[in-house]
C-alpha cells in the first residue's frame, strides 16, 4: 500500500509580513508533527488580501523568484522537515506580475512556478488589477511523495482546471485560496465553495485539498470576512478532514494512493472519454466563437 499524508492549514492575516509568515511555519511544523508529508499553506499568505484595493503601492509587494526571501525560507523549512510545500507567492516577473505557486520539494528544491490562470474580478476581489493571468499552463509536478496539481482559488471553480490536471497524472489537487464574505452581494458562498470541489475530486476520482484563510480584513472602502472551511476531500468526494469558519488550524488526512489507481481502472472515467466531441469548451459561445 502506498499512502502519502497530506495537510491543509487556515490561518489568520495582518499588516506585518514577518508576523504572518512567522505564523505560516508553525502551522507547517504542526502539520509535519501531525505526519504530514505534503503541506498546504493558504493562497497570498505573506500579507493581508491587498486585492480588496486598486492601489498601485501594493505592486511594491511583489518579488521576482530569484532572492525571493519568503522562498529561500520556505525551502529551508521544507527540507529540514522533509515535507513538500506549494508556496503561494505574489510574483514579479520583468514587468509583468502574477499571483503564483512555487512548488517546493522536501529537499528544498524549487520544481517549478504555476500562475494563476483565471483572475477575478469583482467588489472586494480586484485581481485584474494587481495580476496579469497565468501563462504557465496547468502543471503537475512529481515530489518525493506524490504527483501534485495546483490551481490557485478562482481557478477551483472551474472543472477543467481540476480535468486537466487529473489527466497529466496528480494523485492530489490542490487549491490554496482567499474566499469569503462578498462585500456587495448578500450571499454565503462557503457551502456551494465547497461542492463544487467536492464534485472535481469524486469526477476525476482525484483527491482534493483546499486551504482558505480566516479573519476579518478591511480594505479601503470593503471589508471581508474569510470564512475558512478548509478541507481535505478523498477520491469519492467525501470530506476526509475539515475546519471550522474561525479556528486557526492544521488539518490531515492519509489518502491510499493505489485505491485511487483501483477506483479509476473500476469506473473507467478516463478511458470512456471523449475529446473529439468536446471542441466547444474551446469556444466562448459554445458553437464557434465567432458572431454569425
Amino acid at each position: 500500500m502506498v499512502e502519502v499524508v497530506v495537510a491543509a492549514m487556515q490561518m489568520s492575516c495582518v499588516s506585518d509580513p514577518d508576523k504572518n509568515v512567522d505564523k505560516a511555519e508553525r502551522l507547517i511544523r504542526e502539520a509535519a508533527e501531525k505526519g504530514a508529508q505534503v503541506i498546504l499553506p493558504q493562497e497570498l499568505f505573506q500579507t493581508l488580501y491587498f486585492c480588496q484595493n486598486q492601489n498601485l503601492r501594493d505592486l511594491g509587494i511583489a518579488k521576482p523568484v530569484e532572492g525571493n526571501p519568503l522562498l529561500e525560507r520556505m525551502s529551508k523549512l521544507a527540507d529540514e522537515l522533509s515535507v513538500v510545500i506549494p508556496v503561494s507567492f505574489f510574483e514579479k516577473a520583468n514587468q509583468a506580475y502574477f499571483n503564483s505557486v512555487m512548488m517546493v520539494d522536501s529537499d528544498g528544491a524549487f520544481l517549478g512556478v504555476y500562475r494563476k490562470s483565471h483572475i477575478p474580478n469583482d467588489p472586494g476581489y480586484w485581481e485584474k488589477f494587481c495580476f496579469s493571468p497565468g501563462d504557465t499552463g496547468f502543471r503537475v509536478w512529481k515530489t518525493k511523495y506524490c504527483r501534485v496539481g495546483v490551481g490557485i482559488c478562482w481557478d477551483q471553480w472551474f472543472p477543467e482546471t481540476a480535468r486537466i490536471l487529473a489527466l497529466k497524472g496528480a494523485d492530489i489537487i490542490m487549491y490554496p485560496t482567499a474566499i469569503g464574505s462578498e462585500p456587495v452581494y448578500n450571499v454565503d458562498t462557503a457551502g456551494h465553495w465547497r461542492m463544487v470541489m467536492r464534485g472535481h475530486a469524486a469526477a476525476n476520482m482525484t483527491p482534493l485539498c483546499a486551504s482558505n484563510r480566516i479573519g476579518v480584513e478591511k480594505g479601503e472602502s470593503t471589508e471581508i470576512t474569510f470564512y475558512g472551511s478548509s478541507f481535505i476531500a478523498g477520491p469519492d468526494g467525501s470530506i476526509l478532514a475539515e475546519a471550522g469558519r474561525e479556528e486557526e488550524t492544521s488539518i490531515t488526512a492519509r489518502i491510499d494512493l493505489d485505491h485511487i489507481v483501483e477506483m479509476r481502472h473500476s469506473f473507467h472515467v478516463f478511458r470512456d472519454r471523449r475529446p473529439d466531441l468536446y471542441g466547444p469548451l474551446l469556444t466562448m459561445d459554445g458553437v464557434t466563437g465567432s458572431v454569425k
